[in-house]
């Protein structure tokens, strides 16, 4: 009985896989480097890992605002790919390049404007003072970064998503290899610290930008689309409906991402220990995260093809499938983090006995089990966005998400997190009950939507 009603959406899940897997690895390898990161910082100390967490934190508001921008390129591509329609699809590549071009670097400016706020966040003075130059760098790296995404958006609409996952996965080797150069200062080099893996993750992203122009430029399919990539044809039309998809989309990923760096600053104001515990939580959970993030991409191509068909019923049964899968995965996930709640967090940390050290393992320790109890939700709210995007639907999810993230995730978790003997766990129950709430309301009005299309 069971096995009948699944067999409709399960054909689904190869080809649904096929489309994901190189996102999801693309994803997990960049945040893979994080993890590298967050782990060569954390054996120079745990105000180390505090100040990477916060300087990551003040940039990572104006990269999700790019990156969630340039994602209204896939949908458009997907669009004008499934009707052939070859003109257009090399012009939503043209003008998505000058879009992103010029927010990357507004975004850059910005953050380096507003970068002295950090004094006065409540933060602990010496965390502040290893962070302040990180940032610096980290805010220059935002330009290639979202050219970059203009790039790789283009090459997901178009279901070759394995471009972006090569010259993310060779970009991020290059990045992990200056980190330890430069982090420890080996083969003659200077010691850095945390500006040296600022400086290695600003020029591997500049290398970023360069191989995914060679790729796109070899494949047969694809380099049709970037001859003469220099010669731009501007168009209003094209720009004014990649702004209205974009800028929604970019509030919800602000929302959302500012909703978990709100977290990294009350767990600051909370103590160092915390800070540090929150972010071997987060950087755990955001790499479960990006299986949800490349099947959310899968969903946002395929039911884009299926709306350039103009064929409802099947762009429904499509995105069950990919629901359906994303809950089968987060739910091994979140095994795992229960399990080895109490193992997981010695990688991030050098096990010598200090007493910093053993209570930051012990926080993380328990903050793992509010993060396995989210994966799920946490997996269904992205594919719901995802597969509103392919829909082309944006501006009512981007209400949802300040709702279910600002309204309310927000003081539920400062109440529970300041006011309350929870502390850096009551952070993580503000994060899960604005998690639950974002994916019913966003799962809703997906299906809604749909069944509207279908009925006419």
């Amino acid at each position: 009985m069971i096995l009948n009603f699944l067999k409709p959406y399960s054909k689904e899940f190869s080809y649904n896989l096929k489309l994901a897997y190189p996102v999801i690895i693309g994803m997990i390898g960049h945040t893979l480097v994080g993890f590298v990161d967050n782990a060569m910082v954390g054996q120079l100390g745990t105000s180390e890992l505090a100040a990477i967490s916060l300087g990551n934190s003040f940039v990572f508001l104006a990269m999700s605002f790019g990156i969630g921008f340039s994602t209204a390129i896939t949908p458009l591509i997907a669009e004008s790919d499934a009707r052939n329609d070859m003109k257009k699809t090399k012009s939503i590549l043209s003008n998505g390049i000058i879009i992103c071009s010029i927010l990357g670097l507004i975004l850059t400016l910005l953050v380096l404007i507003c970068k002295p706020i950090i004094y006065h966040m409540g933060q602990p003075e010496l965390v502040v003072t290893l962070a302040y130059p990180y940032i610096t760098l980290v805010a220059i790296s935002l330009l290639p970064l979202i050219i970059f995404q203009s790039f790789k958006q283009f090459s997901d609409g178009l279901s070759f998503t394995k471009i972006a996952m090569i010259s993310t996965v060779i970009a991020n080797v290059i990045n992990v290899v200056m980190n330890y150069i430069l982090i420890y200062g080996e083969f003659g080099f200077p010691r850095l610290e945390l500006v040296g893996a600022g400086i290695g993750t600003l020029i591997s992203r500049f290398i970023m930008v360069l191989i995914i122009i060679y790729l796109i430029k070899s494949n047969s399919k694809t380099n049709q689309y970037i001859n003469n990539l220099f010669s731009f044809e501007y168009s209003s039309k094209i720009i004014k409906k990649i702004f209205n998809l974009g800028y929604p989309s970019a509030l919800q990923m602000m929302f959302e991402v500012g909703f978990f760096i709100s977290g990294i600053w009350v767990c600051g104001i909370i103590g160092i220990n915390y800070q540090a515990a929150n972010q071997i939580a987060l950087n755990l959970s955001s790499l479960t995260f990006m299986v949800a993030l490349g099947l959310s991409v899968a969903a946002t191509i395929r039911v884009g093809n299926q709306k350039g068909l103009n064929d409802y019923k099947n762009l429904k049964r499509i995105a069950i499938s990919i629901f359906l899968i994303t809950i089968m995965i987060e739910f091994i996930f979140a095994l795992i983090f229960i399990i080895f709640s109490d193992l997981l967090p010695w990688l991030y940390l050098d096990n010598n006995g200090s007493t910093d050290v053993l209570e930051t393992v012990t926080l993380a320790s328990k903050l793992l089990i509010v993060v396995a109890l989210f994966q799920i939700f946490d997996g269904i709210q992205i594919v719901a966005q995802g597969a509103l995007r392919g829909i082309q639907d944006v501006k009512i999810p981007s209400i949802i998400c300040f709702l279910s993230y600002v309204v309310f995730g927000i003081p539920i978790m400062i109440y529970l997190g300041l006011y309350t003997e929870l502390k850096a766990t009551g952070v993580w129950i503000g994060f899960l009950i604005g998690l639950i709430i974002a994916s019913i309301l966003l799962s809703r009005r997906f299906f809604k939507k749909c069944n509207v299309e279908i009925r006419r």
